[in-house]
């Protein structure tokens, strides 16, 4: 984990490199895909949806005495429902593609555009669109330090 400044516009641009965009997607894919059939099931993506953070954040965690297991699993199969477009019980690398892009357009909203420092994990998308963005930093910094010389 690190932490980062970051903002809307940041996860935007990310969203908007397909290439950057669509290879972090399918790279997560592929990590999530255990028996390499190109389709996630529940158990696939469970601890997936788990580090999403749900019930920490919106119902102050499992331990909380109103959330019981059962309404824990409910939430979560809530979360998978909403990948599994075709409701075929599984999900496929463009229906996850869709559904994270969904995710990470309603964190750029959320997030706005005044910077704000988050801690990240290594690895998640929010991660890579830091690293793509001082990248692209890197790049035109080159650039005009080559224009003034």
């Amino acid at each position: 984990m690190s932490v980062e400044l970051l903002d809307g516009s940041m996860v935007l641009g990310f969203i908007e490199d397909e290439q950057a965009f669509n290879t972090s997607i399918e790279d997560r894919f592929a990590s999530l895909d255990s028996d390499s059939d190109g389709r996630l099931t529940y158990d696939e993506m469970a601890k997936e949806l788990m580090s999403l953070s749900v019930l920490g954040s919106h119902f102050g965690g499992m331990d909380e005495p109103n959330v019981s297991q059962e309404e824990a699993v409910r939430i979560y199969q809530g979360l998978f429902e909403q990948f599994d477009k075709d409701g075929d019980g599984m999900v496929d690398l463009e229906e996850f593609r869709g559904e994270m892009k969904e995710v990470m357009l309603a964190v750029a909203n959320g997030l706005g555009f005044v910077p704000v420092q988050m801690v990240v994990e290594e690895g998640s998308f929010l991660k890579r669109a830091v690293e793509r963005e001082l990248a692209k930093n890197a790049a035109d910094l080159n650039r005009t330090v080559r224009l003034v010389d």
